[in-house]
């Protein structure tokens, strides 16, 4: 198993950095005078549908599921995906402003940093560019998510394990919820060799639905 999560990681972690911008998912736009509070998506390739037919990724079936709930108050909520593949935390942090001014969104989701580091950005700018989307999204009136990623230990156990904490330390600092790893289960998982597109880079259709559950558990308690 340790093995496979090696092999994949190495996989994703070539995806992130070298994907480019191919592909920005396509916005839900929200229906004028729906009323509905707006969930605000930032991310990279692992939500901007990378080889997925459009509306099969872990955002599209987030808005199902807030769609379908049973509860009134959770369906009051909309999801907006704003994701980019290949995608930095400078460049988000650089969309972000223009993103809350369009959306209002009342929690953002922020998952980015992984091409960060495997661009050889310094650990310390991203924590930077997380960090202040997060405040740039608090003082908009939002709540936030930080949803955790990792490196295979090839990249030195040292700047793995400094990459994977900075997550959680701008979480904890800035209040935030924290998603510990996006892609527990998928990358991490039994069965990690069946959860890859054929070119052992990008999440099947098969693994959002998961990937989906490591989210729900961290977003739910914030839809009231």
């Amino acid at each position: 198993m340790r093995r496979q999560w090696l092999a994949h990681c190495t996989a994703l972690a070539l995806a992130l950095g070298t994907a480019g911008l191919v592909h920005a998912a396509d916005a839900i736009t929200p229906a004028a005078g729906s009323g509905k509070a707006l969930v605000l998506v930032v991310g990279d390739s692992l939500s901007a549908e990378y080889g997925l037919a459009r509306g099969r990724g872990w955002v599209a079936l987030l808005q199902q599921r807030i769609a379908q709930s049973k509860s009134a108050a959770t369906r009051g909520y909309e999801a907006v995906n704003a994701s980019i593949s290949g995608d930095t935390t400078a460049g988000g942090r650089s969309r972000l402003p223009a993103l809350l001014k369009q959306y209002r969104p009342v929690i953002v989701i922020l998952e980015l940093g992984g091409n960060d580091a495997l661009r050889g950005l310094p650990l310390g700018t991203t924590r930077s560019n997380l960090t202040e989307m997060a405040r740039a999204s608090k003082a908009a009136g939002a709540k936030v998510v930080i949803a955790g990623m990792q490196l295979p230990p090839n990249y030195g156990r040292k700047y793995s394990e400094e990459f994977a904490a900075l997550f959680p330390a701008v979480a904890k600092d800035e209040g935030a919820a924290l998603v510990p790893f996006l892609l527990h289960g998928v990358a991490d998982g039994p069965q990690a060799e069946a959860m890859f597109q054929a070119d052992r880079i990008h999440p099947k259709e098969e693994a959002h639905p998961l990937i989906l559950d490591n989210v729900w558990p961290v977003l739910q308690p914030l839809l009231r």
